[in-house]
């Protein structure tokens, strides 16, 4: 399997209801994310995918929630937007944009902090 990995970071603010703590004000993080995607085989071009076309997808995604109070995107109406529910949104929003390539997202990693990050993926 060939995997393509491309990072890219927004900041925005939310609130994480009935966890306690700190977490239920309204904060912000700087986040990152990784998004990988893969296939078996190359391209004619002998590339899985070109990186601009993975950044542009990731790019779209991300300027949805580049700066937003995440709590009020209709993805996250009646969820909190922790960071795996972030992880999530932003694969799914990617499947979506990868649609009809001959890549498939893989997986998603979400890091609220140098220390802290979620992966989601679908794969078992």
């Amino acid at each position: 399997m060939y995997e393509v990995t491309i990072i890219k970071s927004f900041s925005a603010a939310h609130l994480l209801a009935e966890i306690g703590g700190k977490c239920e004000e309204l904060h912000g993080h700087n986040f990152k994310v990784e998004v990988t995607v893969g296939a078996m085989e190359l391209n004619e071009e002998g590339i899985l995918i070109d990186f601009r076309l993975v950044k542009k997808w990731l790019g779209e995604v991300l300027g949805r929630m580049d700066h937003q109070h995440l709590n009020d995107l209709p993805f996250f109406a009646g969820l909190n937007p922790s960071s795996e529910n972030i992880a999530r949104c932003i694969y799914k929003e990617m499947q979506k944009q990868a649609e009809g390539d001959a890549v498939k997202v893989l997986r998603v990693t979400v890091w609220e902090s140098e220390s802290a990050a979620v992966s989601y993926s679908e794969e078992r």
